[in-house]
């Protein structure tokens, strides 16, 4: 009995070490430099992945059918259809450019000017596996997609400048280029890891420069190099269908939240706070538009309506991240008000800018990045920075230079890209062409004909 009892307890001392043996290497494991790596390598979190998804979506729907609409109610009924292909053609078009080259030149790591084509055609932009300068909890073709639907949108916002004048071929070639030198540097400047705005510490939550001063600087070069449409100022040149524009405006409306929200790049409360933000600068801009064109004109009209939205959510987009509610409905007020009186001034510069693409887009843009350097706080994203209100005066200094940059870059840039396509296959629909409508000239077709 002695040595049965003697046996079992060598048995449970044997046992007994063996499981500390086990629990001590777990732990000595855990504790090692190489499990510490595992344990704190990036993890995909799936309501993030499918925030920015739906985000993408959303800013998607923003060109079509959003913009399409938008601008395709205010042309002559002779161009409607023309003004719908550009913005649906350009979602073809944009997309395998931004697959086979343009997404490395704007994030790739590479100079402080571009991207570097390491990952041309996706090369090593995985669908599983996150890229962590830019998000750690979401697939790196997540973000990837993500940024091609503002890479869509932003030379569309350019063609409602030469609406009803430009040849179909002209605006092919003008956006290829344009998006490929114009919009991918620019993007890679302010949001690539390596560009030189970034660097300087400029802010922009969701596009300003990247994607509204930009395309408004080009949009103003279009509407002086392009020229002036057939009978501009001699004709009634009235929008052909308001109801197509409202119903366009409000498809932009919730599509924004995917622009703006959605650049949190996660659903947590830096989206929420974003999502506020960017509804309230949208309604008090839509407020103030109308209320300044009742005063001034006399009658509230549904355009002022839309536009006053359009021209609100352009203002906070680059402040939406960094800026809490009052200051969102400041900016919003301000913007409605500012590019109400920009757009009504646009006879007396001599421009033709067919759809206010300068007035609401390239002053509205200029007013937003402006206000992020003086609205931002770091109680709002302590990723961010203070403005001016919260002590830092040099951030709207480093706004204003982005604003610059920004312009400069575009204007000059596009003017040149414009005088190239000129040379190539030409820009401009003959006066025949534009007497019969862009419709029947370039795509043979009639949006309101109906058989008997």
């Amino acid at each position: 009995m002695a040595r049965r009892d003697t046996f079992a307890r060598g048995s449970i001392l044997s046992t007994s070490l063996i499981v500390l043996g086990a629990v001590s290497s777990f732990v000595i494991v855990i504790a090692s430099p190489a499990h510490a790596e595992l344990a704190a390598a990036p993890k995909i979190d799936g309501a993030d992945t499918a925030w920015v998804l739906l985000s993408a979506a959303l800013v998607l729907m923003m060109t079509i059918p959003g913009l399409a609409l938008f601008y395709g109610g205010m042309v002559r009924r002779k161009n409607v259809l023309s003004t719908l292909m550009q913005s649906f053609f350009l979602a073809a078009l944009v997309s395998i450019q931004w697959v086979l080259f343009g997404y490395s030149i704007a994030f790739a790591p590479g100079s402080a000017l571009a991207g570097a084509l390491s990952w041309a055609g996706l090369a090593g932009v995985s669908a599983t596996q996150p890229y962590a300068p830019y998000s750690a909890t979401i697939p790196h073709q997540a973000y990837m997609i993500y940024q091609c639907m503002f890479a869509v949108i932003t030379p569309a916002l350019i063609t409602g400048a030469i609406a009803e004048r430009m040849s179909f071929k002209g605006f092919v070639v003008f956006s290829l280029l344009w998006t490929t030198l114009i919009y991918d540097p620019l993007a890679h400047w302010v949001w690539g890891s390596d560009g030189w705005i970034h660097a300087m510490g400029a802010l922009d939550f969701a596009g300003g420069t990247v994607v509204h001063i930009s395309s408004g600087a080009a949009a103003l070069a279009g509407a002086m190099l392009v020229g002036k449409r057939r009978g501009y100022l001699k004709e009634h040149m009235a929008p052909h269908n308001l109801t197509l524009t409202l119903t366009g405006a409000g498809l932009l409306w919730v599509g924004w939240f995917g622009f703006n929200a959605g650049s949190s790049l996660a659903a947590d409360g830096l989206a929420v706070s974003a999502f506020v933000a960017t509804h309230l600068g949208a309604a008090a801009a839509t407020l103030s538009w109308v209320g300044v064109e009742w005063l001034v004109a006399g009658k509230p009209t549904t355009l002022g309506a839309a536009s006053g939205a359009v021209a609100g959510l352009v203002a906070i987009t680059p402040a939406s991240g960094y800026v809490g509610p009052v200051p969102a409905i400041i900016i919003g007020l301000v913007a409605g008000a500012l590019c109400f009186g920009a757009v009504r001034m646009k006879p007396r510069f001599g421009y033709d800018d067919a759809l206010d693409v300068v007035g609401v887009h390239m002053v509205g843009g200029i007013w937003g990045a402006l206000a992020t350097g003086i609205f931002a706080s770091l109680a709002v994203n302590a990723a961010g920075g203070n403005g001016l209100l919260s002590g830092n005066p040099h951030q709207l200094l480093v706004q204003a230079i982005a604003v610059v940059a920004s312009i400069a870059f575009s204007f000059a840039g596009s003017a040149v890209l414009l005088k190239v396509t000129e040379a190539l296959v030409g820009i401009r629909v003959d006066e025949e062409g534009q007497y019969m409508g862009l419709d029947l000239s370039e795509h043979e077709e009639n949006a309101y004909a109906f058989e008997g």
